[in-house]
């Protein structure tokens, strides 16, 4: 089974996000599945420019000379996509949603009626049909993730992909803090190893999995007074800028 994933993070494997995405991605393999991880940071790909060229004068193809024009072509093959995604003001990064809106030449321009929306079919060249979502957020809350979360299931909706999932990780900078102290989150590394494997196993993450993925590391006022006391003794960045 192939599997396409995309780390937006700038951090790309040295991030928050890879935190939880790298374990997942390493129980798919385990599981039998043929994994390409892409970093948008190494990308070039280019803001679409909304003249609909990929619909009416060169169907399927956009006119932009950049790296979508393999990205693509690979994503199509792909059974499943993965998107990682730091959280960025309530959403995904803006490099994620780039690429995102570069799909659009694997949709057709007339309009069908699906499950009482109207929609655009798409032109048949991708295998895609499952989605996963993995993001990490600075913020103590779970809920911080739920516009992104509408926002991925509307994806898929307009994809006609399954949302399978998110591994969602709250206050994220703490985990990779406590991965220094042998024990403390293990069952959260590997509850990310385990959902990828249940995944390409069985089709499914379970919630069970899941919660573990996201469990608290924490107390909320333990998280805000730390943070508060990491945040003085970081240098004025606006001084030297």
């Amino acid at each position: 089974m192939k599997v396409v994933a995309i780390n937006s993070s700038p951090n790309m494997d040295k991030g928050n996000t890879a935190v939880i995405l790298n374990p997942f991605i390493e129980g798919m393999r385990e599981a039998g599945a043929e994994v390409d991880l892409y970093y948008t940071k190494k990308l070039n790909i280019n803001p679409c420019q909304g003249e609909f060229n990929c619909w009416f004068k060169t169907p399927g193809e956009c006119f932009q000379k950049d790296d979508m024009q393999w990205l693509l072509p690979k994503m199509n093959e792909a059974k499943i996509w993965v998107l990682a995604t730091p959280l960025y003001v309530d959403g995904m990064s803006g490099p994620m949603k780039n690429l995102i809106d570069r799909i659009i030449p694997n949709a057709r321009p007339s309009f069908e009626l699906r499950d009482g929306h109207i929609r655009h079919p798409g032109r048949g060249q991708s295998r895609a049909s499952r989605m996963v979502l993995v993001s990490n957020c600075g913020f103590w809350e779970k809920d911080n993730f739920n516009a992104l979360l509408v926002h991925v299931q509307a994806i898929c909706k307009n994809t006609k992909m399954r949302f399978k999932g998110a591994l969602l990780r709250p206050h994220g900078p703490a985990l990779k803090r406590m991965l220094q102290i042998p024990g403390l989150v293990d069952d959260v590394i590997e509850a990310a190893r385990d959902a990828g494997r249940q995944l390409i196993r069985q089709d499914e993450i379970s919630h069970q999995t899941l919660e573990i993925v996201s469990r608290d590391l924490m107390s909320m006022e333990d998280y805000l007074n730390r943070g508060n006391r990491g945040s003085r003794q970081r240098p004025d960045t606006a001084k030297e800028s």
